[in-house]
């Protein structure tokens, strides 16, 4: 009864914990103005890979007001970053582009699909800095877009919350940018999970 006893107080501490943990780690991610992915790839020990979804040109007067764009070219990106070894999707990203605002390389990059936006700007050595406008959590039901339009997350099995992230990303006075991240919930109890697998079998 009583090893029965503190089972069960030892499993309810280690779930405290990891939620504890899950927590902290996915706040820090929510408030920095780091390059995401970067952190992504530190914390789960491994590279990440664009998955584009779409990408259109968005006619003018389909342009929400919000963002201006006074005749330059505004592109609308969705993507996926998945992991490279575990191949999980990490998170579903949501981009608008406007071409007034962002170098012409760095735009044409985008345009033609080659990578991903975080890592275009970093080999081309570009200077930038972003702006967190809005962080929290969401339902799967509360999920939207840039244009806060319903969207349907590619993250399977959600049932907690999902993370994101909204920032812009400035190469002049005004943002050439504007960027929207939803992170898997899973991702830092997946990560716990390969350590501690790992610890096991070492």
């Amino acid at each position: 009864m009583t090893d029965r006893h503190a089972n069960s107080k030892d499993s309810q501490h280690a779930g405290e914990t990891l939620d504890f943990l899950q927590r902290l780690i996915f706040d820090m991610l929510l408030v920095t103005d780091g390059r995401t992915t970067d952190l992504l790839e530190s914390l789960l020990d491994e590279k990440m890979r664009v998955t584009v979804l779409r990408q259109e040109q968005l006619n003018e007067e389909h342009a929400d007001p919000t963002y201006e764009s006074s005749g330059a070219s505004l592109y609308v990106r969705e993507s996926i970053l998945i992991s490279d070894k575990s191949d999980i999707i990490v998170s579903h990203n949501i981009a608008i582009v406007n071409s007034k605002h962002v170098p012409a390389a760095l735009f044409e990059k985008i345009a033609h699909r080659q990578e991903g936006i975080g890592k275009s700007i970093s080999s081309m050595g570009l200077q930038s800095y972003r702006k967190v406008v809005d962080s929290g959590r969401r339902s799967e039901e509360e999920a939207v877009d840039l244009f806060q339009k319903p969207i349907s997350l590619r993250i399977p099995e959600l049932h907690d919350k999902i993370p994101y992230k909204k920032y812009d990303i400035y190469f002049q006075l005004l943002p050439g940018i504007h960027m929207l991240e939803y992170f898997n919930p899973a991702i830092i109890k997946h990560r716990l999970n390969q350590v501690f697998n790992s610890n096991m079998e070492g």
